[in-house]
């Protein structure tokens, strides 16, 4: 089956969709007005981010809330979107996954096109048990490998939620790394490494 765009995919399932009442107003249409009167393109950082793709806009107009069919289908469109690595290793250096996870650094307008970034996981995640400072957005990933396994389908369960998270949860707050370009193929590996490989210090 061809996978659709997620704007068409979402159009075609928008009589699905929970509407405002008839003359009720959105009260994002305020926000985004505003947003492209006072922000400026600089850099890497253009009016695009004002955008929203067919998902988000499922997402905002049902309140993170759309119709379980509507969220099922849009969900397979974009797992099918996730590029996996060709030689099919998804696991690299825990190390390096940890200065990922504390590097918040990246796509600002000083940045240059494709330049690295971080994960700035530690804003949502408790992660490592050397690190007190973290965020309580997302669940703890304290001890994830230890307590999930570390076998391939782990493996890769953690690959794609980290590369589109929105893959497996349609109206997750979790950035699209993968999806946007936010990391490469080898971070989102070390991410991996990080919380799967045994020696990870995540992981005792």
């Amino acid at each position: 089956m061809k996978r659709l765009a997620p704007f068409f995919l979402a159009a075609a399932l928008a009589p699905w969709l929970i509407v405002p009442p008839a003359g009720a107003e959105d009260p994002s249409t305020e926000v985004v007005t505003a947003l492209k009167r006072d922000f400026k393109p600089r850099g890497i950082t253009t009016l695009d981010l004002l955008v929203e793709d067919g998902v988000q806009a499922v997402c905002n107009r049902s309140h993170n809330k759309p119709p379980k069919e509507v969220a099922q289908r849009l969900e397979q469109d974009q797992l099918a979107g996730i590029k996996w690595p060709a030689d099919g290793k998804l696991v690299g250096n825990w190390k390096s996954g940890e200065r990922i996870a504390q590097d918040g650094r990246g796509m600002t307008f000083t940045d240059k096109p494709g330049a690295p970034g971080g994960g700035s996981c530690y804003n949502c995640h408790q992660i490592g048990p050397n690190e007190t400072s973290f965020g309580t957005v997302g669940p703890s990933l304290a001890q994830f490998g230890k307590i999930r396994g570390y076998g391939p389908d782990m493996q890769r369960y953690v690959y794609g939620k980290i590369y589109n998270a929105k893959a497996y949860n349609l109206c997750s707050q979790m950035p699209r790394f993968g999806h946007v370009g936010a990391l490469t193929e080898q971070q989102i590996r070390d991410l991996v490494a990080l919380l799967l490989d045994p020696a990870s210090p995540v992981n005792k």
